[in-house]
């Protein structure tokens, strides 16, 4: 087909911004639509990145887009954690000098059309592509348990609802989750004036991450036993780091490693300023029910808590059919498992020249997907897909 684009990438974040910019190294036309760092200046104010300083980098581990290359030059060297207001700017600045022509409109509709594709955006034009990688986040996947869908949100939420916590000042608070998002949140809302937070963990324990990387005492070998994209305990690190080899390994075995990579955890250093948040272990919520002064939860320990606010810190559960952009010609055609497209090489869905970054690509290619650092791996092999394509169709 005669295409206005020769490949359209949907999402301005981490993935989007590397698969755009990585195409463009390699010499494909690559048109990114979205507006950049959306979901991240969606997420609480006063938010630390849990990933150390090496697995925060955008686009590339070291070069002229990495942290290194921002903090030399704003002048600004950031210690770790890194604030997720610095993440955000430096965010921003990839995208000035990466894709200073980013289309900040939203793609509305995606379907299939000639033997490419077209995109229906939000002023009305629509668009053709030959290529199409959708980068478009996780926004869409919070998951809440079943059971507490039917309340307002200004009853129950989610953690990733929320972009001010200072809302909650002078209310009491449930928060529902044994990770990073709950305890971080739980955390803020103390510190920005809520009355009383209690974390609900169903867990009988916490995983508590080191104040420090095992990493350092290893001296010179560290960074060679431990990947630098940061995910996974040390023995898997190596394996997480590399998707080509993880995915041939048996599924059950994916499985395994990809839980022990990404299970519930917390920092260290929110750790360090729980003292005022009430943590109660091996129970969980029932049922919530409305009351005139805000909300009676009942627990699996038969005890119950009257709070203003039920949240829940309870992850994202990946299924692209909630992308609500992908049409039907598209999801009538697309292999998914588990709520997740089956990719192949170049991280290519069933639906020829339509691509998966983030997340999605997570069944496919390992945990390290879920992750900015994952941005490394995606952003490059889509990028061959596609310049290899594109000499295909210069040798015929």
């Amino acid at each position: 087909m005669t295409a206005d684009l020769e490949v359209a990438v949907i999402g301005a974040g981490p993935h989007g911004l590397s698969a755009t910019t990585h195409m463009r190294r390699a010499g494909v036309r690559a048109h990114l639509f979205g507006k950049p760092m959306s979901f991240w200046k969606q997420m609480p104010a006063g938010m630390k990145l849990r990933s150390n300083m090496s697995a925060t980098n955008m686009i590339e581990p070291a070069g002229p887009l990495s942290l290194k290359s921002y903090f030399d030059e704003t002048g600004d060297h950031q210690a770790w954690p890194v604030p997720l207001r610095r993440f955000i700017e430096y965010g921003s600045w990839v995208q000035r000098r990466a894709v200073p022509d980013v289309d900040e409109r939203y793609v509305l509709r995606l379907n299939q059309a000639n033997g490419g594709f077209r995109l229906e955006l939000d002023d009305g034009a629509s668009v053709t592509a030959r290529r199409v990688v959708a980068a478009a986040g996780i926004e869409p996947f919070t998951y809440l348990p079943p059971g507490f869908e039917h309340h307002p949100e200004d009853a129950v939420s989610h953690t990733g609802h929320h972009s001010d916590l200072a809302t909650f000042a002078g209310k009491r608070v449930a928060v529902v989750g044994a990770g990073q998002s709950a305890f971080e949140c739980a955390t803020l809302m103390i510190e920005r004036g809520a009355s009383e937070v209690e974390v609900l963990v169903r867990s009988e324990d916490v995983v508590w991450l080191r104040s420090y990387s095992p990493k350092t005492l290893m001296g010179p070998v560290g960074p060679l036993v431990y990947a630098p994209t940061d995910v996974g305990p040390l023995w898997y690190s190596r394996l997480v780091a590399t998707p080509a080899l993880f995915r041939r390994l048996p599924h059950d075995l994916q499985a395994k490693i990809a839980y022990r990579s990404i299970r519930p955890a917390c920092s260290y250093f929110v750790k360090v300023r729980l003292d005022e948040v009430k943590v109660t272990l091996g129970t969980q919520v029932t049922a919530a029910t409305a009351t005139p002064s805000g909300l009676r939860l009942s627990l699996s320990d038969r005890s119950s808590r009257e709070v203003d606010h039920l949240m829940f810190g309870t992850g994202y559960r990946v299924d692209v059919g909630r992308y609500e952009f992908l049409g039907d010609s598209i999801l009538r055609r697309l292999r998914r498992r588990e709520g997740y497209p089956i990719l192949r090489r170049g991280l290519e869905s069933s639906v020829a020249g339509l691509h998966f970054v983030g997340a999605p690509a997570a069944f496919s290619f390992g945990p390290i997907m879920r992750f900015v650092s994952g941005s490394w791996y995606g952003g490059r092999s889509v990028a061959r897909a596609a310049a290899g394509d594109r000499g295909a169709a210069r040798a015929r």
